[in-house]
């Protein structure tokens, strides 16, 4: 790394939602273009991108330094008599993870901040939180929105000089003053008390750009992007802007502008290089499973045969064989999948999830008979994860675990909609709290809405607008972008090139589309660990909800070794559950898992494509399918759920 180069600390990429317009992928491409050393990401209060940044810089030979913008309540500002309750935003530092030990600060530090405050919109730490804190991070005093900065600002010297004081005494030679040229006048400002200050205590200076989008060809798109964060339009003198000075500049831009500084461009190559740690991807981590909650571990491989081949016998004894198959037949296919499970060392998954499953049935909350590769499982129906005998059917077992391709096992379990949030109540129990978390989700800015966002920050007319929105063909399943459905509609392209407003507006959407709008909770995914959380990904709070949420969504919360189980809320089961409920008052009792698969007014009552309201076969093309064929068997369903698919429908 030459002592010529120059290093980004402080980059928002498009996880500071709404506020950053970068994507990691695009990061990658400008630092690889400058052959920039290094790179550090430091979001504004949030970990989301600290894995996928990690893995994708090193992919491109690009050293990634993980960080983060923190709020922080210092604790010493006088509240106003004349305002006692005026929100004022808290003062930001930008921390970079050094080592280990500083990472797994950094997610603590960022899940409190989340966690302990009321608006996760300007979350904080107090400063004592973030002593505690302090080992193995390097701290740069945030520029003009940092603590320092802002007292110098308000002519409160004896504060600035207290609070360095007191980060000083956190960091030691960890602590560096941070300088920023984005031609602002409070920076101006300051930056002579600032220089004073680092050459008075022998602090080092270090020069950072806060970078939230590309080049100078996005400022505009950026700009709105930030209007459109605030709920405010362009031409709103009040609301927040930022410059064109705030992209990704390159070495040579940042060396030229700190060239009556050369330290200060040092410093930047001497952080990358105290910085020698970055998380990585790990194998899965499985939970002990325990017998009762706080007891000791058991043998889960000897725990798992037990509980599947007494739970074989009960199902033997209750139903019997499948036509044409032998108890040998049940019991070598048990014995075979017992095998892999135990090779494949996953007996607790498989445990975990009977456990919670037999909960559930235990306190009436209704669970699905099973779908998926997993109801190809014999010891999923042995332990009544799924009531489906896959024997019966001829289901393969490899198709869920084989040990040619190593995955985790995933069933797809359905509870009762209403019901869903009892189950991982149990589960929260029974683990701990501080060991349950759902997994986060992040909202985008699709095609349509982008449209609508930008056009309103544009103050352009909505009857325009929402003409041009429905130009844009709808479809979730497959979305199409901007770009593809301009090139597809003449209207369009017509609009665009008569009118200088749509124009812009089409071309401002187009840069903003596909940036991420919020956070949100998945549906259905649930994380348990072996270990408190936070030890493992950084956690958010979803303002809707009291549970914790992964602050890595789906793909990369299992890369960074957790294991996840899906628990889907199914309209279905609770419209079936009300009505075995409405039924029994007019004295009928029935059993939904005993009901026959052979009943005629059934398949009659199938075969004139009355199934609206019958899961998967209540589309106007499957209703069609089914009366045309007019199945009477079991197999017949079976064939035309897996047949009704675009490939094999077109032959």
């Amino acid at each position: 790394m030459s002592d010529q180069a120059f290093v980004h600390l402080r980059v928002h990429s498009s996880f500071s939602l709404l506020e950053g317009a970068l994507t990691i992928g695009k990061l990658a491409k400008l630092a690889g273009y400058d052959r920039m050393p290094a790179v550090a990401v430091t979001d504004t209060n949030n970990l989301f991108a600290a894995l996928e940044f990690s893995e994708k810089m090193k992919g491109e030979g690009i050293q990634p330094i993980i960080g983060l913008t923190l709020g922080v309540d210092c604790g010493d500002r006088a509240v106003d008599p004349k305002r006692p309750n005026l929100q004022v935003p808290k003062p930001r530092l930008a921390l970079l993870a050094a080592t280990e030990e500083g990472y797994r600060n950094l997610m603590a530090l960022s899940s409190r901040a989340f966690m302990d405050s009321p608006d996760t919109g300007d979350a904080s730490v107090s400063m004592a939180v973030l002593e505690a804190h302090a080992a193995g991070l390097i701290a740069l005093t945030g520029g003009p929105s940092g603590p320092v900065d802002q007292a110098f600002r308000d002519n409160q010297a004896g504060l600035a000089r207290a609070r360095l004081d007191r980060l000083a005494a956190m960091f030691g030679d960890r602590l560096y003053i941070e300088l920023q040229r984005h031609g602002l006048d409070q920076e101006r400002a300051v930056e002579p008390d600032l220089i004073q200050e680092a050459y008075e205590r022998d602090i080092p200076l270090v020069a950072t750009n806060q970078c939230y989008f590309a080049s100078l060809g996005d400022y505009e798109s950026h700009d709105a992007l930030i209007s459109i964060a605030e709920g405010r339009v362009l031409g709103d003198p009040e609301r927040r802007q930022l410059t064109a000075e705030h992209r990704f500049k390159t070495q040579a831009e940042m060396i030229a502008l700190f060239a009556d500084l050369p330290e200060a461009i040092a410093s930047t190559v001497e952080i990358a290089r105290r910085c020698h740690y970055r998380p990585r991807t790990r194998k899965p981590i499985l939970p002990s499973f325990t017998a009762e909650a706080g007891g000791a571990a058991l043998d889960e491989a000897a725990e798992l045969s037990r509980q599947a081949r007494e739970g074989l016998d009960r199902r033997l004894a209750a139903h019997g064989p499948a036509p044409g198959l032998s108890e040998k037949d049940y019991r070598d296919r048990l014995d075979f999948e017992l095998s892999i499970i135990e090779r494949m060392k996953f007996p607790g998954y498989f445990l975990i999830v009977s456990d919670f499953i037999k909960w559930a049935k235990a306190h009436d909350i209704p669970v699905g008979p099973g779908r998926g590769s997993g109801a190809g499982s014999l010891v999923a129906w042995c332990l009544t994860i799924t009531d489906l005998d896959p024997l019966r059917f001829a289901l393969l077992f490899e198709r869920f675990l084989n040990p040619e391709r190593v995955s985790m096992p995933d069933f797809d379990i359905d509870f009762c909609q209403d019901r869903r949030e009892e189950v991982i109540r149990y589960v929260q129990e029974k683990y701990g709290r501080d060991q349950v978390a759902q997994i986060i989700t992040f909202g985008s800015l699709q095609a349509r809405a982008v449209l609508r966002d930008v056009g309103r920050v544009l103050q352009m007319p909505y009857g325009q607008v929402d003409r041009l929105c429905k130009l844009v063909p709808q479809n979730p399943a497959n979305p199409v972008t901007l770009k593809q459905a301009v090139e597809g509609e003449p209207k369009l392209q017509e609009a665009r090139a008569e009118e200088p407003i749509v124009d812009k507006l089409i071309d401002i959407a187009m840069k903003l589309e596909g940036l991420y709008r919020h956070a949100s909770t998945h549906a259905a995914g649930v994380v348990i660990g072996d270990r408190p959380l936070d030890r493992l990904v950084p956690l958010y709070r979803d303002p809707r909800s009291d549970m914790p949420v992964t602050q890595f969504n789906m793909k990369w919360v299992e890369s960074a070794g957790l294991v996840k189980f899906d628990f889907l809320g199914l309209k279905t089961l609770t419209v079936l559950s009300t009505g075995v409920k409405l039924i029994a008052r007019r004295g009928v009792d029935v059993d939904l898992a005993k009901l026959p698969l052979d009943d005629p007014p059934t398949y009659a009552l199938l075969a004139k494509g009355e199934t609206v309201g019958v899961f998967q076969l209540e589309s106007t093309g499957m209703r069609k399918a089914i009366a045309d064929i007019k199945p009477d068997r079991f197999e017949d369903i079976i064939a035309l759920v897996a047949l009704y698919r675009p490939g094999p429908m077109a032959n």
